[in-house]
């Protein structure tokens, strides 16, 4: 017997309903991208393996699907490691390629690679997959696309605060209520000097980024497990218990910070973008000043966003931040970049419990042609192509079938109209059309048709 067909765990089918769904998902988004002035690039699925490594973290890292080197790709193999089963260090000799994790890595690669080409600031936006080897749950999956807008050249703190506006205008035309958290990562910066362990800081980052997954006293655990000590944990705590408005926080952090340059380095970044854009107005989105919003990647160097639907369990929908080192490891210095991105995948999930792509329909022919035979079927043929010249999509059902069968057909895929055609119809040039709804039949020319369909 032979096997029943499955998918990786992590991967799903789609549905011609779901793609439509997802198809206005992702032209709502392009719209606004284009809208902000970024034009779209493309890059390969998959890239060099030493592209991707070590640009993530440790976590990161160990997230990437590495891809086999083609042939024999154990041949070349050390021995001594296949013995230790050291799987870090063969890696390396038996995988030189990998799918992209995120979008930002290969754009930086991208952006050094043609630079030569490019008009700085350089805006652009991307809409393709990735990949990680994650483990699936409700909302995080293997494969998902992102949707990416970058811009790389300017250190102005004006593209911050206009991709918090651009995360509003897109939220608001899908009508998801949603939160932008912000923060910066001068400002952890400045709380990892309170550590006294500088050599802790991405273990701290790492775990306060957690806070909303395991809380206060798992964050505090998870810190202590990798060996910062009680006394650095407790002169971070009073950041787990501010409250008030986003200007009332940040008054309140920069007593703590008062001695740390990167810190309130950060805090007066953050203070200019939330009263522009506090000044500019949001349409629906509210705004929120985190000081434990982390995000792991360790590219990030100023502004970091996260996204969260409002009412929906469900993990962020968007995020993103400033990165003023990122193109600087592939040989190209001083090229400050931020960017931020959508995840389509999520976005979907939070709408469709939300109850709002209920409307959007899969796009089906408005008519369709009976198929009497040979010489029926070549004549209306001949309709359906003026049909389609005027973008009015028509089919002619392929099999010269029982007329019952093409009937149900039409109805189950709810066509509204049928055009049937024989030899009184083809003698006059015209076509006899029913309306699917009330089973009302009429003789049409085609260009009749072509009106009714056009209304």
């Amino acid at each position: 017997m032979a096997q029943k067909p499955s998918i990786p765990k992590g991967t799903r089918d789609f549905s011609s309903q779901q793609i439509a769904k997802r198809n206005f998902i992702i032209q709502t988004i392009k719209h606004q991208f284009e809208n902000y002035g970024f034009a779209p690039i493309e890059t390969p699925s998959f890239e060099n393996l030493s592209t991707l490594m070590g640009k993530y973290g440790e976590e990161g890292d160990r997230l990437i699907f590495k891809i086999l080197n083609s042939g024999d790709y154990l041949k070349k193999a050390d021995e001594n490691l296949l013995k230790q089963k050291d799987a870090k260090k063969l890696t390396k000799q038996i995988a030189d390629k990998a799918l992209r994790y995120d979008l930002t890595v290969p754009f930086a690669r991208y952006v050094v690679q043609h630079q030569n080409e490019l008009v700085f600031p350089f805006k652009r936006y991307q809409i393709q997959p990735v990949w990680r080897a994650d483990r699936p749950q409700k909302g995080r999956f293997r494969e998902f696309y992102q949707c990416d807008a970058d811009v790389v050249g300017s250190r102005s703190l004006w593209q911050d605060v206009e991709f918090g506006l651009l995360y509003d205008a897109v939220f608001s035309e899908l009508k998801i209520p949603v939160t932008i958290r912000i923060n910066n990562r001068q400002i952890l910066t400045g709380l990892a000097e309170l550590l006294e362990e500088k050599d802790k800081f991405q273990d701290f980052v790492v775990a306060l980024d957690k806070l909303d997954k395991i809380g206060k006293d798992g964050v505090i655990a998870e810190m202590s497990a990798k060996g910062i000590s009680e006394k650095s944990i407790n002169k971070i705590q009073p950041i787990f218990d501010y409250t008030g408005n986003n200007f009332e926080k940040i008054e309140q952090l920069k007593q703590l910070l008062k001695d740390s340059e990167a810190g309130q380095k950060g805090l007066e970044e953050l203070l200019f973008i939330l009263n522009a854009i506090e000044e500019t107005g949001l349409k629906s989105a509210t705004i929120d000043f985190d000081i434990t919003l982390a995000r792991g990647l360790n590219y990030y160097t100023g502004s970091i966003f996260e996204v969260n639907a409002k009412g929906v369990q469900m993990g962020s929908i968007g995020g993103g931040g400033r990165y003023d080192d990122l193109t600087g490891i592939f040989g190209l210095k001083n090229m400050s970049g931020i960017g931020i991105s959508f995840g389509l995948d999520r976005i979907f999930l939070v709408m469709e419990e939300l109850g709002l792509l209920k409307e959007i329909e899969v796009v089906k022919p408005k008519i369709l042609f009976i198929n009497f035979g040979p010489v029926e079927a070549l004549y209306s043929l001949k309709a359906v192509q003026r049909l389609r010249s005027e973008n009015l999509f028509a089919e002619l059902y392929p099999d010269n079938t029982k007329m019952k069968k093409q009937m149900t057909y039409a109805h189950k895929r709810e066509i509204p109209f049928v055009a049937m055609a024989g030899s009184n119809e083809m003698e006059k040039g015209s076509f006899t059309v029913k309306n699917m709804a009330d089973g009302q039949q009429t003789e049409m020319t085609i260009d009749e048709i072509v009106k009714l369909l056009g209304n």
